[in-house]
């Protein structure tokens, strides 16, 4: 299931939801511009690689900066790939302007960092003799959506779900889309630790701890005005006929 559209509209310019999707454009154009062995030396550098903290000794034979623990933030801003980069950033795209609504765009912002780095401490945790650099925006984003669930219950998503090669478009409310996702992540991460090949390939773990860190901490950095306010009815626009955001 795809995301293409939500029913809550933004109230003010989501300027650091736009800051950090440009930001990580920006990266992932640079990352275009660098050969296989440059590419491959700057994930592993400011990527997440779990053993580059639990076996420190391990960390320096090979090269790896003693101490440094920037990768933590870094690593948020790198993708692999076409699709990894754009179904982070459209996810972004579709919560964050809400959530940044309730937080505003500092608040935010810190929010969104505090989740990835959780996210990429949870994956150095689960994951700690890993040597495979971990890295992308999913971590931070699945906060972001963890905030969503308890800000913005009652909304309602706008969803393609393809079967072959026919488009389908559907309403569900946000609150079964990211109970789903969420169990997903769950039953995904709970298969890696089995050791399945299958789902070893995905920080699973991260998803599920920035969700989490997001859940959590989303009423502490909601703006005064903004605590303890429940999305309406009001707040909401006919999701076919919402204006382009």
């Amino acid at each position: 299931m795809f995301p293409i559209r939500d029913s809550i509209p933004s109230r003010s310019t989501p300027v650091a939801t736009r800051l950090i999707v440009l930001v990580n454009v920006v990266v992932f154009v640079f990352e275009l511009t660098l050969s296989p062995e440059s590419l491959q030396q700057v994930v592993y550098l400011f990527g997440v690689v779990p053993a580059r903290f639990t076996h420190p000794e391990w960390a320096a034979s090979v090269g790896f900066p003693i101490g440094a623990h920037w990768p933590l933030l870094t690593h948020q801003f790198l993708h692999g790939g076409w699709l990894h980069i754009i179904s982070n950033m459209w996810a972004l795209w579709i919560f964050g302007d809400n959530v940044e609504d309730r937080m505003g765009s500092i608040r935010f912002l810190i929010f969104y960092l505090v989740c990835g780095t959780v996210a990429g401490i949870a994956h150095v945790y689960i994951n700690a003799d890993s040597v495979v650099p971990s890295v992308g925006a999913s971590g931070a984003i699945a906060g972001v959506l963890g905030a969503y669930l308890l800000f913005f219950p009652t909304a309602r998503l706008l969803i393609l779900f393809p079967i072959f090669i026919f488009p389908f478009f559907f309403e569900v409310p946000a609150v079964l889309y990211l109970v789903i996702w969420f169990l997903t992540q769950l039953f995904s991460g709970t298969a890696n630790l089995t050791g399945s090949r299958s789902v070893a390939d995905i920080a699973w773990w991260a998803h599920i701890g920035g969700f989490g860190c997001g859940m959590v901490l989303c009423r502490v950095f909601a703006s005064r005005k903004s605590r303890g306010v429940e999305v309406d009815e009001a707040e909401t626009e006919p999701i076919l006929q919402m204006r382009r955001r």
